[in-house]
């Protein structure tokens, strides 16, 4: 009798899972039924355009979807949709060191993005919105120019993740 039980118990579960729409791979949630998604390049509209920027940023949400999930990346018509643009750049301090040059003593790049995300699959599913990331340094021994690449690149992940959660995982 336990036996039937356990068997009747186990065969629902599977007759569940198998009724799931979507799947989950490292908290993704994405629709069995998406095959393909496009990104556009990022427009960078910031009043400071630094030129890699933009391609930057795409190639690191391209490279996000690539490893996180079992989508195919083509041009156009996809299942799913981003395009945006970079409203955002800007190095500003965030504190001033007690010295006679009053230099600052820590700095703050920040970077804002906005996101159109179409999902054809799920509509309601489909957002647009704005990310904005920073990252604070140090001018103690370093300039801004041989941080700032180091910094894009670490903003730029922390905004890729953000904009992936976002469509895909729901969060």
């Amino acid at each position: 009798m336990k036996k039937v039980a356990i068997s009747y118990l186990l065969l629902v579960i599977i007759a569940l899972l198998q009724q799931s729409c979507s799947y989950s791979f490292t908290g993704a949630s994405i629709p069995l039924t998406m095959k393909t998604v496009s990104i556009q390049l990022f427009e960078n509209n910031a009043p400071f355009v630094v030129p890699t920027l933009s391609l930057q940023l795409t190639e690191g949400l391209r490279e996000r979807v690539r490893n996180q999930s079992r989508l195919n990346i083509i041009r156009s018509e996809a299942d799913a949709n981003f395009e945006g643009r970079i409203t955002e750049y800007s190095n500003k301090p965030i504190s001033v060191q007690a010295n006679e040059q009053s230099s600052a003593g820590q700095e703050r790049l920040t970077i804002t993005v906005n996101v159109k995300y179409v999902n054809s699959i799920t509509p309601k599913d489909s957002f647009e919105q704005s990310f904005t990331r920073y990252a604070d340094y140090s001018l103690a021994g370093k300039t801004f120019q041989a941080q700032e690449q180091g910094l894009i690149k670490l903003i730029n992940a922390k905004l890729a993740e953000d904009i992936f959660n976002k469509a895909f995982a729901n969060w």
